[in-house]
């Protein structure tokens, strides 16, 4: 009697796996990681030493240590003014990005209709225009809208620029929810924004934040678009901030760096309380 065997094939021999362990890759991110720490140590520390400093040993350590620089930005009216026009304007671009955000992907991912792979394609080629090639005609709409020298100037931009990233974030989580799901819940009585609330939300926690922190970050960052569209001194934000302060204290590098350093730390206190969330989001979307 002849019994069939189902033969595996064996893994080709010229093929290996991908080892990421290996001395070599963790040289590769060291190397990565310092470049991109490295630029931000510097202004840091650059904050607590004198200008006569800096010129002698640029690359030095503080000796002594000075506390002047921090504490003569802090004291400074502006400083503070400027930092709540940004608390304002990327708390506003956030909001309006994860909403805004999530109802259309929700639509894209859950909703069958004509045309819906189509439109999802349209939002993706939005991660192709640049933001600065539509300054121009921006500024003329906002304009006409009588929106200059006001925060929707900046948030209504920002929120339309960050919508293509985040629904190519929150699509693939929304998808990968199972039918079976929003089924219960429509038999609980739940219709679909009682699913969305209930169920859909909690599930893309991960994908949520990360939308929103990237949203939050780059609003903070901003420079061309405020620079364009607020010219009232009093809706300066941070970023307009430091261009004013070094502009205005050219000799000053230490009080420079002190207030560059003072207008970044809100970013990378988000970045690094929200570390785990974000890298969870982009693998999700990845995966998706």
């Amino acid at each position: 009697m002849t019994v069939a065997v189902n033969s595996v094939p064996a893994p080709s021999a010229g093929r290996r796996p991908v080892q990421w362990n290996t001395p070599l890759t963790y040289a590769l991110a060291l190397a990565v990681a310092a470049v991109s720490i490295a630029p931000v140590v510097y202004v840091v520390i650059g904050g607590f030493r004198t200008t006569p400093q800096i010129v002698d040993d640029p690359a030095g350590l503080p000796d002594p240590w000075v506390w002047e620089n921090y504490y003569r930005v802090l004291t400074q009216s502006g400083f503070w003014r400027q930092a709540f026009n940004s608390a304002v304007v990327a708390l506003g671009t956030t909001l309006g990005v994860v909403v805004l955000g999530m109802a259309a992907a929700f639509v894209l991912a859950r909703y069958t209709f004509r045309g819906r792979e189509a439109l999802y394609t349209f939002f993706t080629l939005g991660l192709l225009f640049p933001a600065g090639a539509a300054i121009l005609p921006l500024y003329l709409l906002l304009r006409d809208l009588n929106l200059i020298n006001s925060y929707y100037a900046v948030i209504l931009p920002q929120v339309a620029f960050s919508l293509p990233l985040t629904i190519v974030i929150l699509r693939p989580f929304l998808s990968a929810i199972p039918r079976e799901l929003e089924d219960a819940a429509a038999i609980d009585g739940a219709g679909r924004l009682g699913f969305l609330w209930r169920i859909v939300l909690p599930l893309s926690r991960p994908a949520v934040v990360t939308v929103g922190i990237l949203a939050f970050v780059a609003s903070w960052n901003a420079f061309l678009l405020p620079l364009l569209v607020l010219g009232d001194v009093n809706l300066h934000t941070l970023p307009l901030g430091v261009q004013n302060f070094s502009s205005q204290y050219t000799t000053d590098t230490a009080g420079v760096l002190a207030f560059t350093s003072l207008a970044m730390l809100p970013a990378l206190l988000f970045f690094t309380l929200a570390e785990k969330q974000i890298v969870g989001g982009l693998q999700g979307a990845v995966k998706g």
